[in-house]
This record gives structure tokens, sequence and C-alpha cells, in this order.
């Protein structure tokens, strides 16, 4: 069975926008996963289809509604369906490749598109969405953070790369950084190749790819190596 990903957004024709093209692209039209993009209008409230409202409380911008948004999820659920409601959200978990690997050995997702300030937090709760962070900024909606999610998910699917082991040793995969990669020519602007990767000596080859790789981890990414426990 193939790996099932449901959008809920205000803006399905932003899918599946990269997703179309390349290897994940040339997957989605062997079937190796499926796209299906909801409108969560089409759940509005009255003649304009209403889906938001101020904030309780006061306070500047405007929020999804969560009996629009409940009812858009729960459309697109069924009592049997077994795949993680997930909700783009700054404030969520930091997505990382080993959450990644453990989406892309499941059935599919479900993702909530938020807009606006935010989604009324009694949707959350109710339905026990998974808030999931591509990174410490702001976007203007969930749409390019569930890009971002479902690239590195199908590239993982089997045989979307084609070599299933050429996604070992990239970055964060094994706790480090990925080491630099050099090919022909030799030499170029009086750069060379390290001499290392051109001798044939595998286990000289492995040992500097695993050096450089702690190099730049060490200079770029100090917190994979000493990672802070969490606090609660």
């Amino acid at each position: 069975m193939s790996f099932r990903a449901t959008v809920l957004t205000l803006y399905p024709e932003m899918f599946p926008g990269a997703l179309g093209a390349s290897l994940a692209g040339k997957a989605l039209e062997r079937g190796d996963w499926s796209l299906e993009t909801r409108q969560i209008r089409e759940h509005g409230i009255g003649r304009h289809r209403a889906v938001d409202d101020t904030p309780a409380g006061g306070g500047a911008g405007m929020v999804l509604r969560a009996d629009v948004l409940g009812a858009a999820i729960d459309a697109a659920t069924e009592a049997s369906d077994k795949r993680p409601l997930l909700l783009m959200s700054p404030r969520g978990k930091p997505l990382t490749q080993a959450r990644v690997r453990d989406l892309a050995d499941g059935p599919g997702v479900i993702i909530v598109c938020g807009r606006f300030e935010g989604i009324d937090q009694r949707v959350i709760d109710a339905r026990g969405l998974e808030e999931v962070s591509i990174g410490d900024y702001i976007l203007s909606g969930g749409e390019p953070a569930a890009l971002v999610l479902l690239d590195a998910v199908v590239r993982l699917l089997p045989g979307v790369m084609g070599n299933d082991q050429s996604g070992g040793e990239e970055s964060f995969e094994n706790g480090l950084l990925e080491h630099p990669h050099y090919t022909r020519p030799p030499e170029w602007e009086g750069r060379a190749i390290p001499d290392v990767l051109m001798s044939g000596n595998h286990a000289k080859i492995a040992q500097w790819r695993r050096e450089q790789a702690e190099r730049l981890t060490r200079e770029r990414r100090p917190d994979l190596l000493d990672p802070q426990p969490v606090t609660k």
C-alpha cells in the first residue's frame, strides 16, 4: 500500500508544487505515494464560507475556527485511519530526520496548514493534532512547511531515490553533518581533490569522511554532539 498524504489547506493550488517535479514527482506518477488536498473553506460558515474570527480576549489578526477546522478534519478521516494528524506550527516540536524516517515507515500523514494568527486551541486538543515546526522562523502559512515535510519523507520511500543506500551518510542520519563531497575535474582553480579520496584506500577514505563530518559538526552544530536535555 502506497504512502498517502492528505493536506487540509485554504490554498490547495499550492500543491503539489515542487513535489510534482524530480524524484518526488516521478514517484507520484508511479503511484509510490499519493497526494490529496482538501479545501478547508468547504466547511466554512454562512454564505461567505467564513473560516476565521477575531481572537477571544482581543488582539490583532484572526484565528481559524474550531468548528470549521474540526469538520474539515472529520471529513478527511475515517475511524480506521491510522495516519498521524500533523499541524505545521512554529511552536511545534522541531522536525528531525528520525521523525521523518518514522513517518516514511508509516501509512501516510494528514497535514493541517494553518493561516492567520493560528487555529483555535480546542481543535488541536480535541483532534489530537501533533504540532510540527521546520524551524525557528515564521511563514505566511503552513503550506510551505508541509511541502518541506513531505519532500523529506517522500525521498525516503522505497524506490524513490533509486539507490536506497544513497541517504545513509547524509546529514543527521548518524547524528553528524555530512562530510564534504568532490568530483571531476581533479583540480579546479588551483584547488585539488584531497589525496586520500584518490588513494583507493577505502578504510582511510571512511576515516577521513568521519573526521570531516565530526569537524563540521563541531564547528557548525555543536548541539548535535552534546544535546541539552529537554526541561519541563
